[in-house]
């Protein structure tokens, strides 16, 4: 009990520590300005170089401390949604990564580098596609505005041995116990609290204006926002004291509402048709939120009998999803043959059909339908997983790993994907891949020194091909460096980051 109360404590110290990174001050007023700030002395500070690697030693932090989801066709959504926004914001430069956090939390934060984390519980919360893309578009500004990079810049004219301390406690203080992250926090928050206190409302009313604008430039919506924004403070009276993180993280006040209506009011309502995708990822969430199968299947017999379910065809989805989770595959196999008669291209209904083949013994079928798939879609990386998770099912694991590695090669740094290409290559007798994967997700997963010895193994491995051994001396080369820089720097990853100069 006293451990999970501990983790419990150290998962809400972290959802806190994240949302401190976008509230410290910034130093900047609102309303000063009448389009997007284009650079401040806060660019000088770090570079592109060196604020990639603080945002990659970000991630490896938050994989560590928070439930991330590896849902492929989920995250695809999240990442073609937030690639949608940030195509029509001009001021988005430098690479954008979205992904989903499994917890029924309704928030989203971004952290540097432009790591952008949406929880599942947000997905669920929207009731409309336009409003999760609000709250998207909105931690979007707060990248492009660059509030984490002037928060460092605020929290130099402290000192650095400070703003080190802010940096170092808001990354990794969910990864020790909770009483250690707060003692280290309680440092900074006592010169901090007050300067936070005045400059948070205007980083926020920032990133509404900024992205209000980034929602319209791509076809949302733009009451969305403040309609979004409004529901979740008039929850707080149901909620009392256990308010929805979001309000927590990102004040919502009168002011900040009236303001959003405004700007909204200044573009007209721009009514949006919600797409099928983000419909069948809500049913998916809502199909995982159940914990027994028979109260998922339940659910989804409920709402389709009494009609609650904005489209039939998601509802059916999450139907199927929850028939398939409690194992009566030939009635999940009826619900998912009509809806991909209804929709041949849809992605989700590709994969739980070729799921269910599989498992009703129909693998020539499953195959047969994914190969053609990936051939027809071969942008669809989740279908390309999908189709190397049904050549292990048959015995087929080293052609597994070669589809694996293609995906790896477009989508690097994607721990689960490395766990599936390991487990392939150990099937396979693929000695070397296994060691060479196992170190990518062990960097991934913030050990550097073990992933540079999987390497050297790697490297020792017999009949490795020459371009596969070439490879991974290229990367081996580039581990030994950053883990040299690290020392240089007393061990740090984050100060070496901050202080790269290239």
């Amino acid at each position: 009990m006293m451990i999970r109360t501990l983790i419990a404590r150290s998962r809400r110290l972290l959802h806190g520590l994240l949302a401190l990174l976008l509230v410290v001050p910034a130093g900047v007023r609102a309303d000063a300005f009448s389009l997007p700030d284009m650079g401040n002395s806060s660019d000088s500070m770090l570079t592109l170089a060196a604020e990639a690697r603080l945002g990659k030693a970000f991630m490896r932090s938050v994989r560590n401390a928070l439930p991330v989801m590896d849902d492929p066709l989920a995250t695809s959504y999240v990442e073609s949604l937030g690639d949608e926004l940030v195509a029509t914001d001009r001021t988005a430069g430098g690479s954008f990564h979205f992904f989903l956090i499994d917890q029924p939390v309704i928030n989203a934060f971004a952290g540097p580098g432009g790591y952008i984390g949406v929880y599942s519980g947000l997905l669920l919360a929207a009731e409309t596609e336009s409003e999760l893309a609000a709250v998207m578009a909105h931690e979007i500004a707060h990248v492009t505005q660059r509030h984490l990079l002037r928060s460092f810049e605020d929290q130099r004219k402290l000192s650095l041995p400070t703003t080190a301390l802010l940096v170092a406690a808001a990354i990794l203080g969910a990864q020790v116990s909770a009483d250690a992250g707060a003692a280290a926090i309680a440092g900074v928050q006592a010169a901090a609290i007050q300067r936070r206190i005045n400059f948070t409302r205007e980083n926020e009313k920032e990133a509404d204006r900024v992205g209000i604008q980034t929602l319209v430039g791509a076809g949302h919506d733009p009451y969305a926002m403040a309609g979004f924004f409004e529901r979740l403070s008039k929850a707080t009276r149901i909620y009392e004291n256990n308010a929805p993180d979001f309000l927590r993280t990102h004040p919502v006040t009168a002011d900040r509402i009236a303001d959003s209506l405004g700007r909204a009011e200044r573009f007209g309502a721009r009514q949006r048709p919600d797409s099928l995708r983000f419909l069948l990822t809500r049913a998916k969430l809502r199909e995982r939120s159940y914990q027994r199968a028979e109260q998922s299947v339940a659910h989804f017999q409920q709402t389709l009998r009494e009609g609650r379910y904005r489209s039939e065809v998601a509802e059916r989805y999450g139907y199927a999803l929850a028939l398939e989770h409690a194992r009566r595959f030939a009635d999940a196999k009826r619900e998912s043959d009509r809806l991909l008669a209804a929709h041949p291209s849809q992605a989700e209904l590709i994969v739980l059909d070729a799921n269910l083949d599989l498992e009703l013994g129909n693998s020539a079928d499953a195959l047969s339908h994914l190969k053609q798939a990936v051939s027809l879609f071969p942008s669809q990386w989740p279908l390309r997983i999908a189709y190397a998770g049904a050549l292990m099912k048959v015995g087929q694991p080293a052609r597994a790993v070669d589809e694996l590695k293609t995906i790896a090669r477009v989508r690097p740094g994607n721990a689960m994907l490395y766990e599936l290409i390991v487990e392939a290559a150990i099937k396979a007798g693929d000695q070397a891949n296994v060691d060479r994967f196992r170190a990518e997700k062990l960097y991934t997963e913030g050990d550097l020194e073990p992933a540079i010895r999987h390497l050297e193994l790697a490297l020792r491995r017999r009949g490795v091909p020459y371009h596969d051994a070439a490879q991974i001396q290229v990367r081996l080369d580039a581990l030994r460096e950053e883990a040299r820089e690290e020392k240089r720097r007393g061990g740090d990853p984050l100060r070496a980051a901050a202080t790269d100069p290239n």
